[in-house]
């Protein structure tokens, strides 16, 4: 039990005192970049799954 107790006191004093936290703008520009991108993959997979779909209905109307 008191390896139990002791990880939980040794991940509380490393989150508090050793980790290096975000400000909240480079938190915010953080998100920012990832939300653009999300959207980006997002678009690229829609065009191929498109293009895709277009290209196997015309073979398959052969």
């Amino acid at each position: 039990m008191s390896k139990f107790t002791n990880y939980f006191k040794e991940s509380y004093k490393e989150l508090t005192q050793k980790v290096t936290w975000p400000t909240w703008q480079k938190l915010q520009s953080s998100a920012i970049v990832v939300m653009v991108a999300s959207v980006i993959f997002a678009v690229v997979i829609f065009l191929m799954d498109y293009a895709f779909q277009n290209i196997l209905t015309a073979i398959y109307s052969l």
